[in-house]
């Protein structure tokens, strides 16, 4: 309020208006306004200062008597010198208006008057504005005003689309105001589909409220009755016929560009027209920082959809035909796909995938697109060719469609002999990857282990998509097995592929499968560098498209923040994740619901914990997997959850038939997603036991997890251990085995997993504290100590030398890296903490100790007593 002007600009019903309103009626008392909604015929300069004059004569009744009458008198053809008539006007008021109190001018609509004069005009107005006067314009166009300079000053607010759109909160809070009850995907798909636009939610709710209990109203959509009338009378009957045209003959496209309109409309323009739809906010949203790619609104677009006939230059089928060539001249085949199937072509479609490679198919791994294409194929066409088998086969399999790829892949047979010895090679090496992957998903370890090692012995090289799956699923069964250095040459040997073939995703898939690695031998540390190494192999590729590896790098960040005790972090990963994974059927979204059910258990919000758990298996269902690659996994959680709880005899049960199904000589093979579980089964199985009380049992099974993680490498689940077996030593009374188990704690975490110690911090802060301060000093004590509550002699010892505000635990220890010359850089590393949050930390030890250096800081430190 201590600037010129305040502009809001967005779509039709933002509530750009109602937010004008709002803010005067919360104006201070001191403060005066004058509201002008603005009317097409306002364009006129002089009908506008007319109106704007009559407006302020009821603040200041004799202002502008003579430049009233001039404007009374001329006719609306004739132009004038508004500067001369603004000039003397503006100086009046800047004699008139008392600073005291100020005065709001609201210019509500200014889209509708805007035109190039009364923009020079307001424009003259801001420019010369006098003190004591603040502008607030409300428009869904923006105003061609150069404000650079105001923005420089910072004299000018901006509020935008999308600082106007609801939360997620907000809507919910709007629907629970408003009586209205949904949970689950009902819910989802009203805060997707509406987009935080209020004017849809309100209408929505309007509409809902008139049908009662009509279940057919239950879903957001553009083409309802309301919503439908809104944007007709609002958005599209308002707009030139031409831009009509070009909305519904582009609204058959998901998103689309400059050239690509062009090509479905035959024409030379769409760059003008879009350059109007932005200019006048018609539910444009861009999808990329360069301005290239762009949707609809999902509603406005819904409505567009639904009555083509309206407003379509050609029959859809021709469009979507259209666009189809272009994508394919791009060579962006699966959009090419996409819009083959919408115009009603299987045989062209059909011939498009045939021209995806293996490597593209495995790559991208976008297991919902590809099985959408599978329904909308014909069964013949599908099984016509080796390559649409083979295909085929391969996204069956990665869907976790382990019978219906098992079918389908054996059809490969009709086409043996082939015409050549190199066909008849590559045909039997194809069989032989898929076969091993199917068999992966079985949890038949020994056929998978065949299949996969003569399929690397057989395939071409230039067939490196198989290659590098075969070695994925080597490598994860080396890690069932224990014997991670195989694992880890497994991923070297499929790291050092990816990178000679200049594949991004294959990269980055291996990557993930690295981080896997190191992060069961514990250096979790390394893991996460691994993992955010392979997202940065993606950062070129479009935020808008779905990529399953992108999907596991996240969650997989989201995992090794967990296991560092940075919850919110982890869940906003995590959460991030599971989306991605979601829109691309990638069943690794199991992680993510896992983490966070474990996450919100240590938490005690067993309820959201129980949710998470519950809606992965509730897809699992739908997506069709089998049991055997999720039940293990979800079950586990629910049994740490219940131990958590003290269900004892439930957790009891549950895990006695897990130990039965994965333990001893025929025991079955783990999932992919949990290749350790036998060792996660014997960890909740120990805690189990100290929670009965057998005491002798539980520090038996918890040495044998020791030297067995020791063995194989797996330092992580050693850790564990370790620290269970500390716990247990320390409720004995067995102070000095406890101290030394400690120790042992210590080296096998040196990797920086955290989350093993969180029961003994919770549990035994006080005996900790004292362990770590005669601990040889390391980042992962340091790290410790940060996740310690703070003690009251550090809370008394503050209050007694008279600092108003404590600095917390974590900014102790940063302090004390200062005092030492760390680097920012360097204090990250050794704390396990964000460079942002080293910087946080340091802004704030600043301002409660009064400096404004970190030299300073030190100093102000050591006089406190804080450093010695």
């Amino acid at each position: 309020m201590a600037g010129r002007l305040l502009l809001v600009c967005a779509p039709a019903g933002f509530g750009k208006s109602s937010l004008a309103i709002e803010f005067c009626e919360r104006l201070p008392e001191q403060w005066q306004s004058l509201w002008l909604g603005l009317s097409r015929r306002d364009s006129d300069p002089g009908r506008f200062l007319e109106r704007l004059l009559d407006g302020l004569r009821q603040s200041f009744p004799t202002i502008g008597e003579e430049a009233l009458g001039l404007l009374k008198m001329r006719q609306r053809h004739q132009p004038f010198a508004f500067e001369e008539l603004l000039d003397g006007l503006l100086d009046e008021l800047g004699q008139r208006l008392d600073p005291a109190a100020p005065l709001l001018l609201v210019l509500d609509d200014y889209h509708l008057a805007q035109g190039a004069v009364l923009d020079r005009c307001l424009q003259f107005f801001l420019n010369h504005l006098p003190a004591g006067m603040l502008l607030l314009v409300t428009s869904r166009q923006r105003p061609d005003w150069h404000l650079a300079r105001l923005r420089l000053s910072r004299l000018l607010l901006e509020l935008q689309e999308q600082d106007l759109r609801l939360t997620t909160e907000e809507t919910q809070e709007l629907l629970a105001s408003q009586g209205a009850s949904l949970d689950g995907e009902a819910l989802h798909n009203l805060l997707q589909r509406s987009e935080g636009w209020v004017a849809g939610l309100r209408l929505w709710l309007l509409t809902a409220d008139e049908a009662g209990g009509d279940e057919s109203v239950r879903d957001l959509h553009g083409a309802q009755g309301l919503i439908r009338d809104y944007l007709l009378e609002e958005v599209i009957e308002r707009q030139p016929a031409e831009v009509q045209s070009f909305l519904y003959d582009t609204a058959c496209l998901e998103r689309f560009c400059v050239e690509l309109c062009d090509a479905v409309r035959e024409s030379h323009d769409s760059a003008a027209i879009l350059q109007h739809l932005q200019a006048n906010q018609i539910f444009l949203v861009p999808l990329d920082e360069h301005g290239r790619w762009f949707r609809y609104h999902h509603l406005f677009s819904d409505l567009l959809r639904a009555s083509p006939a309206l407003g379509l230059s050609l029959p859809l089928s021709s469009l979507h035909l259209r666009a189809c060539r272009w994508f394919s001249g791009q060579g962006v085949l699966d959009e090419a796909v996409e819009q083959a199937l919408r115009a009603g072509q299987p045989d062209v479609a059909a011939s498009l995938v045939q021209n995806f490679s293996e490597e593209h198919l495995l790559a991208e791994q976008n297991v919902a697109m590809l099985l959408r294409w599978k329904m909308d194929l014909p069964d013949s066409l599908l099984s016509s060719t080796p390559r649409l088998i083979v295909l085929y086969s391969w996204a069956l399999a990665l869907a976790c469609q382990l019978d219906a790829a098992e079918d389908l892949v054996s059809q490969l047979a009709r086409f043996l002999p082939a015409p050549t010895a190199v066909e008849q090679q590559s045909l039997l090496a194809q069989w032989l990857a898929v076969s091993g992957v199917i068999a992966r998903g079985r949890g038949d370890s020994t056929r998978a282990e065949e299949y996969c090692t003569a399929a690397l012995a057989t395939l071409p090289i230039q067939r490196f998509g198989p290659r590098l799956l075969c070695l994925s699923t080597l490598a994860n069964l080396a890690v069932v097995s224990g014997d991670l250095w195989r694992a880890r040459g497994l991923n070297r040997e499929a790291l050092e592929l990816a990178q000679r073939q200049g594949n991004p995703l294959f990269e980055a898939f291996c990557h993930y499968d690295r981080g896997r690695v190191l992060q069961a031998r514990g250096e979790v540390t390394r893991a996460l560098e691994e993992v955010r190494h392979g997202l940065q192999c993606l950062r070129e590729l479009p935020a808008q498209r779905l990529y399953a590896v992108r999907a596991r790098l996240t969650l997989y960040e989201g995992f090794m923040l967990a296991l560092r005790l940075q919850p919110e972090e982890a869940k906003s990963r995590l959460l991030a994740g599971v989306a991605e994974a979601r829109g691309c059927r990638d069943i690794s979204l199991l992680i993510g619901y896992c983490i966070l059910a474990s996450q919100e258990g240590r938490s005690g919000r067993f309820a959201e914990a129980f949710a998470y758990l519950a809606e992965a298996e509730r897809l699992m269902h739908i997506w069709d997997v089998p049991p055997v690659y999720y039940l293990a996994m979800i079950t586990l959680s629910k049994c740490e959850l219940w131990l958590t709880q003290g269900q004892v005899e439930l957790a009891n049960a549950w895990l006695m038939r897990l130990a039965d199904t994965y333990s001893g000589e025929q025991a079955a093979t783990a999932p992919e997603f949990h290749p350790q579980l036998s060792l996660h089964i014997e960890i909740h199985r120990a805690a189990l036991e100290r929670r009965q009380g057998q005491v002798e049992a539980a520090e038996r099974r918890l040495r044998a997890l020791v030297i067995r993680a020791q063995s194989c490498g797996g330092q992580l689940l050693g850790t564990f251990a370790h620290v269970q077996l500390t716990l247990l030593l320390c409720s004995t009374g067995r102070e000095r085995e406890a101290q030394q188990q400690l120790l042992s704690c210590l080296e096998a975490a040196a990797g920086g997993c955290l989350l093993p110690f969180h029961e003994l911090l919770a549990h035994q802060p006080g005996w900790l504290r004292e362990q770590l301060q005669t601990a040889p000093h390391t980042a992962l004590t340091e790290a410790l100590q940060l996740h310690l509550p703070e003690s009251a002699e550090v809370g008394q010892s503050f209050a007694s030398l008279g600092v108003a505000e404590s600095l917390s635990t974590r900014e102790l220890a940063v302090l004390r890296l200062i005092a030492l010359g760390c680097s920012n850089q360097e204090i990250s590393e050794r704390l396990f903490i964000s460079l942002h949050t080293v910087k946080t930390h340091a802004r704030h030890i600043n301002s409660k100790l009064g400096v404004e250096r970190r030299t300073q800081a030190v100093a102000r430190a050591k006089s406190l007593g804080l450093l010695r």
